[in-house]
């Protein structure tokens, strides 16, 4: 599936015609450091993750995900957000229009060192909290990465 356009609160976007349900890990190392991923596609960083697949749990799917994408084995710890925003959709070339669904789960690694998967993912870092500014992140993805950050005992809902 290749994306073709990707729109936040922009008044242009299709409505969306699909929800398909994703998960998303804030991995953070014992140095506090939050697990990244770039994508290859737009560059931006991001937080591991990915579809859902049916007959799979949301932690079963962030933990392969994130296995796949990064290398990193994680363990979920807890919930740190759900984000359905309907301002955001993502128009791919098969004609859907699609609505995000994503949680977000707090994990921490238990396994193996960052290696991207260069296929979707062509950098993973372990980054420090103060860098975030200097890279170049979604603005849906930078509010998933800053509530998980900054309020990590506090469930988001947008």
């Amino acid at each position: 599936m290749v994306r073709k356009a990707e729109y936040y609160y922009d008044a242009a976007a299709p409505p969306a015609n699909s929800v398909r349900p994703a998960a998303f890990a804030a991995a953070r190392d014992p140095a506090a450091r939050i697990l990244l991923a770039q994508r290859a596609d737009t560059r931006n960083w991001e937080l591991p993750g990915g579809s859902v697949e049916p007959g799979e749990s949301a932690v079963n799917a962030v933990v392969r995900e994130v296995a796949e994408e990064t290398g990193v084995l994680v363990t979920v710890t807890g919930l740190s957000g759900i984000y359905t925003d309907p301002a955001h959709v993502m128009v791919y070339s098969t004609g859907e229009v699609r609505q995000p669904f994503a949680v977000c789960l707090h994990a921490i690694p238990v396994a193996g060192q960052p290696r991207p998967d260069r296929d979707e993912m062509i950098d993973v870092a372990w980054i420090d909290p103060g860098e975030l500014d200097g890279l170049p992140i979604h603005p849906s993805m930078r509010l998933r990465i800053e509530h998980a950050i900054g309020l990590p005992g506090r469930v988001q809902l947008t």
